[in-house]
């Protein structure tokens, strides 16, 4: 991704998280926007990434578009991994997996625990 793109892209972000606590339209975006966070697989670091989610049976699925200009999701291939999910306001704990469905979508399926 160039400089420009992901300038563009760090605004965006920022943004989503900054209008998720707003008292006027925070109640609108947490319907289907939240904020995940992660530790790296590679780099040890944690991140915090705005996702559109919907709520499944037993936790959250977040559609990954456009996979190839993302790596987020890829920390949970294989057996998948932990991640910290934003609902309701609360912090709530999950087993997350990816599974990459075509070169347009990817999907990650988080299993809340907490």
């Amino acid at each position: 991704m160039n400089n420009a793109v992901r300038t563009v892209v760090n605004r965006f972000n920022t943004c989503v998280v900054t209008l998720q606590d707003s008292p006027r339209l925070g109640r609108l975006i947490r319907r289907r926007m939240t904020v995940v966070s992660y530790v790296g697989r590679r780099s040890g670091r944690r991140f915090s990434t705005p996702v559109t989610y919907f709520r499944t049976a037993d936790g959250v699925r977040i559609d990954v578009m456009m996979p190839d200009s993302k790596n987020w999701w890829r920390n949970f291939t294989g057996d998948g991994g932990p991640l910290t999910v934003r609902l309701d306001d609360a912090e709530r704990t999950g087993h997350a997996t990816a599974t990459r469905l075509n070169s347009r979508k990817a999907v990650v399926n988080v299993r809340l625990t907490t």
